[in-house]
């Protein structure tokens, strides 16, 4: 198993956790129940959030602090991808296509802006 599959199932069983109306030590410690229970305003908020940051990071050309934004970008999206209950295995489908595409340059629209 990827790094990626088990920080989505820890995720998942975070939300099992937060649905279920367990509570213990370890969810009142935890940061994705915490999102869970704020609901799908904040967890997108964290997304854009994150996003951001990340987009900096790139663009002063710090990869110490990018690297560890695109995780937070990611671990964010893996919560909003439990949170609309959509397997993290769907996302990896679609990238495992995407990889498989060679040569696959998209035609882009010549435009006149002096029309």
């Amino acid at each position: 198993m990827n790094a990626l599959q088990e920080l989505y199932e820890v995720v998942m069983s975070r939300k099992a956790m937060y649905e279920s109306g367990e509570v213990d030590v370890e969810s009142q410690k935890s940061y994705t129940c915490y999102l869970f229970s704020k609901g799908q305003d904040k967890i997108l908020k964290k997304c854009g959030e994150e996003c951001s940051e990340t987009i900096i990071a790139a663009k002063n050309n710090d990869n110490d602090e990018l690297k560890n934004e695109i995780a937070d970008l990611m671990y964010h999206l893996m919560v909003l991808c439990a949170q609309q209950n959509l397997p993290w295995s769907e996302v990896e489908e679609v990238l495992e296509e995407r990889s498989k595409k060679i040569g696959n340059l998209k035609t882009f629209k010549n435009v006149d802006h002096n029309s």
